[in-house]
């Protein structure tokens, strides 16, 4: 074909000569091809055996922007760039593959670069042989099908990207996330996935617009590639949740740390259309395959864990555990009895004294709710609230808990105040100030005595409204003090406009204060000199020490509340110690504070040797442990802890007095992002698995069974029964 066309270009072939009518027919063909090349509607070329070009149709080369002497000879791979298949169909063969199998080309997109960009055509082709049979090369044809590969590009980005973010859609992440989960399956490789969802997102979307919302989303997205990097796939799966897949991370120490940093992210302000907006987010994380082995077990997993990250009060981690899907279970059971609650009269108020610094003579209560069970006893307000908030019946709790507080405040002597907590939901309700002038008219309480606690959230959205609200509030009489200050979206601007007579210094700064190289006590002394300037009073929450005590006092705050001096008691217990003037809580607990030390009481294995114990822990560090149970451990004797959920740490004995030892941990243990500790890593199900049992998520059975039984002879240590005491 190219020596025909070579010969018409020359003119050593006439249509019109005396030619036999086979000749007729070629020469008819070869201007047939020649118009179809000139045409631009394709184009021929053809290689020699080695994968060379030998020829290409000269209106091909102009499109290339290269002379036809300058693409000849060269590898047809070097011209014809092979296209990933980003679509995900799999329907076209690679050009590589097809090539070598010396077969028919069939059609395939290919990429072109040229001086002025890039082009994509789809070439085919058949392979020719000579005399002897042997492969000779291909003869083919090509032609420029860029219009409809990018748009066909574009429809498939629109199917696999969200359109406001830029980022991947749930549907992409969900191919992706199974494709890993299983190629990692494979080479027994580890995989992370974080869901993380915006906090009070619906309050800025409701009061700044939607298309201040979609604005919003965009700027979280950035913020997120920025903070997460290019290793990992993020993906916005929902109206405001979010996925990212971390690929060979099973280090809870980085993940836990990568939370944070999330969290910190997100819930700086923004500026939107001039507009400030203040959001935060919550993250659930799992990894496989400790949590989960398949696609749809993962994402539970981080759901769960998600939920409780926000049930924890949000602008926290959580990392999946198998008592979040016991949690689960119990939250529905919690969900189910909290509607009959009211009527069955469960719900009580009890009340913590917070006193004044000087003579720790109480001057006000926190109201704090109870939930007593009729079937399981008390059920704490960190496993209701959290429920009630999502079901709606917060609203109805909420006025419940006024009208009670003023009804039973009415009825004590003196002038002891009682403040009460306001969720953002309730002081959202446009009823929310009638609500609170029915409570102190039906009761006859004075107004001064009741004091309303409202966090830093109610900001976020409309501020002329919550400053309206404050306004109508402190005009009906009472009290106002902002609740769990500097932990959420603290700004001077709304303390310095906004009616409050308290400031609550939250119990984190106070807690560990008097530690060597902890700066809270820098901040508490910030906040009390910002509130003395203001004219306001100030609680430091969470006293649990006589040093933070000292401490807090030293720096200024003229309340304090605590477990040091007594922890929330019914209202008949204030009601008998206010009838007999007994107004003032002596200070009763530790001297100092103890760095990250939790009382415990539960059952672990303890593993020395070959031997596996059952030990009971007692007290729980980030750098060690006390464990009871067994008698005459050696000091210096190395250890293994099994604290649950495929969590063993290494330790060794330092103290030992009977049956009970303290150990120090080799590894430090890490936040689990609750009040909790655990270990940055975990028995892979990988090793069980090796072990001779079935691949799946982590179960203490499986963990106990690889890491030594409880044998009945003889062995290093006597273990002995103990009581809880």
């Amino acid at each position: 074909m190219a020596g025909l066309l070579s010969r018409i270009q020359n003119g050593k072939a006439d249509a019109h000569s005396d030619a036999p009518a086979g000749a007729f027919n070629a020469i008819s063909r070869a201007n047939l091809l020649e118009s179809l090349e000139k045409s631009d509607l394709g184009w021929f070329w053809a290689s020699d055996a080695n994968g060379h070009l030998t020829y290409i149709s000269s209106p091909a080369a102009q499109r290339v922007g290269k002379p036809v002497e300058e693409i000849i000879a060269r590898p047809i791979t070097e011209f014809f760039q092979p296209v990933e298949d980003t679509g995900g169909s799999g329907h076209e063969r690679p050009l590589k593959f097809q090539l070598a199998s010396r077969g028919s080309i069939k059609p395939v997109t290919v990429k072109l670069e040229m001086g002025n960009g890039h082009s994509w055509w789809e070439i085919a082709a058949v392979p020719q042989t000579d005399a002897a049979g042997n492969f000779a090369g291909y003869h083919g044809i090509a032609r420029d099908v860029s219009d409809t590969y990018e748009a066909k590009q574009h429809a498939e980005k629109l199917s696999r990207y969200d359109s406001l973010t830029g980022l991947s859609n749930r549907h992409r992440m969900s191919h992706q996330l199974g494709a890993t989960l299983t190629a990692f399956r494979a080479s027994k490789r580890s995989c992370a996935i974080m869901l993380i969802d915006l906090d009070r997102f619906k309050q800025v979307n409701d009061t700044m617009g939607h298309p201040a919302g979609d604005e919003l989303l965009k700027q979280v997205a950035a913020r997120l590639k920025r903070v997460l990097g290019d290793a990992v796939e993020i993906g916005r799966i929902g109206g405001d949740e979010f996925q990212v897949i971390l690929p060979d991370e099973d280090d809870r120490g980085v993940l836990g740390e990568l939370g944070m940093r999330v969290i910190q992210m997100i819930s700086q302000p923004y500026t939107i259309n001039g507009l400030r907006a203040v959001i935060g987010c919550s993250v659930g994380i799992a990894v496989a395959p400790f949590d989960g082995i398949q696609e749809d077990e993962l994402v539970k997993a981080a759901d769960l864990a998600l939920y409780s990250a926000k049930g924890g009060g949000r602008g926290q981690f959580r990392f999946y555990s198998s008592e979040l899907r016991d949690k689960a279970s119990h939250r529905h059971q919690i969900e189910s009895d909290l509607r009959d609650a009211l009527n069955r009269e469960e719900l009580e108020m009890h009340y913590q004294p917070i006193v004044d610094a000087k003579n720790h003579q109480v001057v006000c209560v926190e109201a704090l709710m109870r939930w007593n069970h009729s079937e399981r006893g008390m059920i704490s307000p960190a496993d209701f609230i959290p429920v009630a908030e999502e079901v709606g019946m917060i609203r109805e709790l909420g006025a419940w808990a006024l009208h009670k507080v003023c009804e039973t405040v009415q009825t004590w002597p003196g002038h002891v105040r009682a403040a009460v907590n306001v969720s953002a939901v309730q002081f959202d309700a446009d009823d929310f100030v009638d609500v609170v002038k029915q409570a102190l008219r039906s009761t006859g309480i004075d107004p001064s005595r009741l004091e309303l606690e409202i966090t830093e959230s109610v900001f976020v959205g409309d501020m002329e409204r919550a400053f309206r609200l404050f306004n109508a509030l402190k005009e009906l009489g009472v009290r106002l003090s902002l609740d769990d200050f500097g932990t959420g979206y603290s700004s001077l601007g709304y303390l310095r406009d906004a009616p409050f007579d308290k400031i609550k210094i939250d119990q984190s700064f106070v807690r560990g204060c008097t530690a060597e190289d902890n700066k809270n006590d820098a901040i508490i002394a910030a906040v009390v000199s910002l509130a003395r300037a203001l004219g306001m009073e100030t609680v430091a929450e969470g006293v649990e020490t006589k040093d933070e005590m000292r401490a807090v006092t030293e720096q200024g705050a003229t309340h304090l509340q605590g477990m040091l001096f007594s922890r929330a008691i019914p209202g008949a217990e204030i009601l008998q110690r206010l009838e007999a003037g007994e107004i003032e809580f002596t200070p009763r607990g530790p001297e100092k504070y103890r760095s990250d030390r939790r009382t415990e009481f539960r059952k672990i294995g303890l593993i020395h040797g070959n031997d596996r114990y059952n030990v009971f822990l007692r007290n729980l560090s980030k750098t060690g442990a006390k464990v009871e149970g067994l008698l005459d451990v050696p000091v210096g004797t190395d250890i293994v802890l099994d604290l649950g959920g495929g969590q063993l740490a290494v330790a060794r004995v330092r103290r030992s007095e009977g049956f009970s030892q303290g150990v120090e941990f080799e590894t430090p243990l890490i936040s689990d992002g609750a009040d909790g500790l655990c270990t940055r890593h975990r028995v892979s199900p990988y090793q069980i698995e090796a072990a001779g049992r079935p691949l799946r998520a982590l179960n203490d059975e499986a963990v106990a069974a690889i890491t030594g039984a409880i044998r009945s002879g003889t062995k290093s240590f006597i273990q002995v029964e103990i009581g809880k005491h």
